[in-house]
């Protein structure tokens, strides 16, 4: 199993921007589909983005006009660009990856590698 390592949480004000990085600790990415899920206090962990290796990508919808996932198969990392931050947006951000086929890829079960997290807070 691959350790993923994410960077880039903070707390920030609401209307600021954050970019997150994840990168595999001692292997470069192998998997189809890397993926961000967000779990907030007292909630399940959900799916937030997810890019596929050619580079199609999937949101969730509350954030799909504010944030942009990306992937550079070059430097071997992905990216979550974060813009207009809202206090509905805290919460511990985790770097996924898995060969996940279409149908499971917002499904956290589907996903064998995964970061430690990093912390994200909003707030005035």
């Amino acid at each position: 199993q691959v350790q993923l390592v994410e960077s880039g949480g903070g707390l920030v004000q609401p209307g600021t921007s954050l970019r997150l990085s994840c990168a595999p600790s001692g292997h470069s990415f192998s998997a189809s589909v890397v993926a961000w899920f967000r779990q907030a206090p007292g909630m399940e962990r959900e799916f937030i983005a997810a890019i596929r290796r050619g580079g199609f990508t999937y949101y969730k919808d509350s954030v799909k006009d504010r944030f942009v996932i990306s992937r550079d198969n070059a430097k071997n990392t992905a990216y979550l660009q974060m813009d207009s931050l809202k206090p509905e947006d805290t919460g511990v951000y985790y770097c996924a990856a898995g060969n996940v086929i279409l149908s499971e890829i917002r499904r956290t079960r589907t996903y064998n590698s995964w970061g430690q997290g990093t912390q994200v807070t909003v707030s005035p």
